[in-house]
């Protein structure tokens, strides 16, 4: 619960301290005093945004601390997870604010982010506005208080993984089958493509084979010449260069005996003799070996085409880029036959997890209806004695379309405040002050069920006056029983009466400046406080008097 509140240089408050007491206390002042200043304090301290505006003028710098004692309330596993101090359930809240507009926040003196500092704040206090009488509207806050009262976080929270699973894997079977519509659509387009790589039948090195014999062929006539020309030259009768060779390996040969050196030069021809007669038949293999075929040439040149045509038709530069569209193809082709069989595995999958987010879902129901009935009972048990006697509140839960976060139900919070009335929807057909007692009746029931250190109403009860008042001071009194701290910002004599402390926001004018301030008033200063709210700027004795009996009235209840 909140020990302590320091704040410096926020609004109009130059330097504020003040320590709070354990269960219910009022807090009261005239409008703009700066009670609602204190709660923006508050609430940055809760995550809220800060802006420099914020800091009070001819400052840098504003600084707003709260201690909080939290012992126990089983917040220790927050501050494990994330890595804070611990220190014997104390724990320090504290946000600075630059007039740059950096602005810094801690846990326990380790700086924090503003995520963890609302996430641990909403563990700690609950500022009920008079604009969250506008959740009554919200059929996501009536389910919640439904929830809640239940105790049903750990089953949403099992609910919530599988209904996220089950929403994953449904969005990932839409985009298969809108894949599959577009991909269906190019199917004739690439099959047609793939077939007619097919029908090519395409070889790896063909093309470099292909360009080499077309060119060979089409100069067939004069390699055939050039060749029969080298044949000749070599081996022609009497005058070819290997019958010379042949007389000069002779003519080596009769003085090998008599001149030793032309041994040497013996062999060097025989080798050359050799090399050239191997030519010389090369030539002659190839004179034999080479028609030219107009027929058979026009046939690789057409395959060479229509290789050329592919490639120039799927923009690649060769073979083997070629080669490799016809893959892709094949595999693209594969998977668009293949896909039916993806999309039925995911559709059986997703039926399974709607199956089991379904049931869970229905679990969830089941307890909320059973709940729902005892919010009804406990609603008009509290509200009867708030000027309703004839009051009927129902909880109507209603199956959605399809399954949400929050499961399968839509809550609607039915009232009537008279006799035999119409149940209607409280936002539609409650008062103001009707729809703050239904409020505050919600919060009383809801801070039955969690531990929830702070609760601070501020002004709840507008709308209402007189006995009406004291009821729901009785019941904020009741709340701030049972290790709970309850503050109430309110303008009437008979909540501020039911306050076992009593605050006062004050404004104090200095020669330059307007400082908002607050104290506890002490027995005789309550007295005056009262009284002047009943009688306003001018207190009477009768005023006293009227102040004194609600005080000794809420004392003896």
């Amino acid at each position: 619960m909140l020990i302590s509140l320091q704040i410096v240089n926020y609004a109009l408050i130059k330097s504020l301290h003040i320590d709070w007491e354990t269960g219910f206390s009022v807090i009261t002042g005239e409008t703009g005093a700066g009670k609602s200043i204190m709660l923006g304090a508050i609430n940055l301290l809760l995550g809220q945004r800060a802006d420099i505006k914020s800091i009070k003028k001819g400052e840098n710098r504003c600084i707003i601390e709260a201690e909080f004692m939290i012992k126990n309330y089983g917040l220790e596993p927050w501050f494990q997870a994330n890595d804070f101090p611990f220190d014997n359930g104390q724990c320090i809240l504290r946000r600075e604010l630059q007039i740059t507009g950096k602005s810094r926040a801690f846990i326990n003196d380790t700086p924090a982010q503003l995520a963890q500092m609302k996430e641990l704040g909403q563990q700690l206090i609950d500022i009920h506005s008079q604009h969250q009488n506008l959740l009554l509207s919200k059929e996501d806050f009536q389910l919640h208080v439904i929830d809640l009262v239940a105790h049903n976080q750990e089953l949403l929270n099992q609910y919530q993984k599988v209904y996220a699973t089950w929403k994953a894997a449904k969005k990932q079977l839409e985009q298969e089958q809108l894949r599959r519509d577009e991909q269906l659509k190019e199917l004739d387009y690439k099959s047609f493509l793939l077939e007619e790589l097919e029908r090519a039948d395409l070889k790896p090195k063909e093309q470099d084979e292909l360009e080499t014999t077309i060119e060979t062929a089409t100069h067939a006539q004069e390699i055939i010449y050039a060749m029969s020309k080298t044949n000749t030259l070599l081996t022609d009768e009497g005058n070819g260069v290997i019958d010379m060779l042949r007389d000069a390996k002779r003519e080596l040969g009769s003085i090998q005996a008599h001149f030793p050196p032309a041994e040497d030069l013996y062999n060097r021809i025989e080798s050359t003799y050799i090399e050239l007669k191997d030519i010389a038949d090369e030539a002659a293999s190839t004179i034999e070996g080479m028609e030219h075929n107009p027929n058979q040439l026009q046939e690789m040149q057409d395959r060479l085409d229509l290789i050329y045509r592919l490639q120039q038709k799927h923009h690649v530069a060769d073979m083997q880029e070629l080669l490799a569209v016809w893959s892709k193809l094949s595999d693209e082709v594969n998977a668009i036959e293949n896909v039916d069989e993806r999309i039925n595995q995911l559709q059986k999958q997703v039926d399974s997890l709607h199956k089991q987010a379904a049931q869970q879902a229905a679990a969830l129901t089941s307890i909320r209806k059973a709940t729902a009935k005892r919010i009804e009972k406990t609603m008009v048990q509290q509200l009867k004695p708030l000027g309703m006697p004839h009051v009927n509140f129902y909880v109507d839960l209603q199956a959605k379309k399809e399954l949400a976060s929050t499961g399968n139900d839509i809550a609607h919070y039915l009232f009537s405040a008279n006799k035999n009335g119409e149940l209607k929807q409280v936002s539609q057909i409650a008062s103001g002050g009707e729809i703050a007692r239904v409020m505050l009746c919600l919060k009383s029931m809801i801070a039955k069920e969690v531990k929830l250190p702070t609760i601070i109403f501020d002004e709840i009860d507008t709308g209402v006056s007189g006995d009406i008042a004291t009821k729901m001071g009785i019941i904020m009194r009741q709340m701030g029983t049972c290790n709970r701290q309850v503050l109430s910002i309110t303008h009437l004599p008979q909540i501020a009466a039911m306050g076992s402390v009593h605050y006062k926001v004050y404004k104090e004018d200095t020669e330059d400046t307007t400082n908002s301030l607050i104290k506890r008033l002490s027995d005789n200063e309550r007295v005056e406080e009262i009284a002047s709210m009943v009688s306003g700027s001018s207190v009477t004795e009768a005023a006293l008097e009227n102040a004194k009996t609600l005080l000794t009235t809420a004392q003896n209840i």
